[in-house]
């Protein structure tokens, strides 16, 4: 069984010392995801703003491993500020609301101040 790493060129990535996606035959593992543009490393200070970047990168990831939206099987949510949730909804319900994953949303501190939602997903790519 081969085992593919992705990268999304993000400077934590070599840093910190791990890959955006592992594909591990027909299981895909995104990262925590934030919403960081990869390509200016800036990331907006709205909540919702954030969420819809953090969609895009796992987007990305999930492309490059040969899988999709429609592949996922679990996320994961974290907020610093669980208050932030709701105003988020609409953009998750986008991309997952026919997919209807299992969820979790976990209120905990991120790395960075500037980070108000992070996303990490498992996909079950389909033969």
């Amino acid at each position: 069984m081969s085992r593919l790493l992705i990268s999304s060129g993000s400077s934590f990535e070599q840093e910190i010392g791990y890959s955006r996606a592992v594909v591990d035959g027909e299981w895909v593992f995104v990262s925590g995801t934030t919403g960081f543009d990869y390509a200016t490393m800036t990331i907006d200070e709205d909540v919702q703003v954030q969420a819809e970047q953090c969609l895009r990168n796992i987007a990305h990831a999930l492309e490059q491993s040969g899988s999709g939206f429609e592949d996922v099987v679990r996320v994961t949510y974290v907020l610093p500020d669980a208050k932030d949730f709701p105003a988020c909804w609409p953009v998750l319900r986008r991309y997952f609301g026919d997919v209807r994953p299992g969820a979790m949303m976990i209120s905990a501190g991120l790395a960075d101040p500037r980070m108000k939602i992070e996303i990490e997903v498992t996909a079950r790519k389909r033969g």
